[in-house]
């Protein structure tokens, strides 16, 4: 009984690291990213140049999915936002992995459409620990 509540009270802790990623990584993986992405910290401060084609990713974890002001987000990713979809480690991880997949799973529907084509099919753990190290 003693060992089935010790297995109980740790499950927590081992999902809380089951997303954790190397941040260091995942700076130095931006470099994919950068073509379509910049980082700008909530100062103003530019932490990483890059395209507009998406949105800013300054102060992603935390912040309400499709909600970058003045940027032109498709339906669905708003859709999924505006029924209270939250980017956190997880989430973004999941998201940048296969996005079309993501929003047909956070909105229900099956016809949902992305304009990220890309697919960051491997350290997608790191990308989110860089982002969350950003948010700190």
């Amino acid at each position: 009984m003693k060992t089935l509540v010790l297995a109980f009270c740790a499950l927590p802790l081992l999902a809380s690291t089951a997303y954790a990623g190397d941040a260091d990584k995942g700076a130095s993986d931006f470099k994919k990213c950068k073509a379509c992405h910049s980082i700008t910290a909530a100062d103003g401060t530019v932490i990483q140049k890059g395209g507009k084609t998406g949105p800013d990713l300054g102060g992603v974890i935390g912040r309400q999915v499709g909600s970058v002001e003045d940027f032109r987000y498709g339906d669905s990713i708003v859709a999924a936002g505006e029924a209270g979809a939250v980017w956190d480690e997880e989430s973004l991880a999941a998201y940048i992995q296969d996005p079309k997949a993501w929003l047909i799973e956070a909105t229900g529907d099956k016809g949902a459409k992305t304009k990220m084509t890309y697919k960051h099919k491997k350290g997608a753990e790191d990308m989110a620990a860089y982002f969350a190290s950003l948010s700190n």
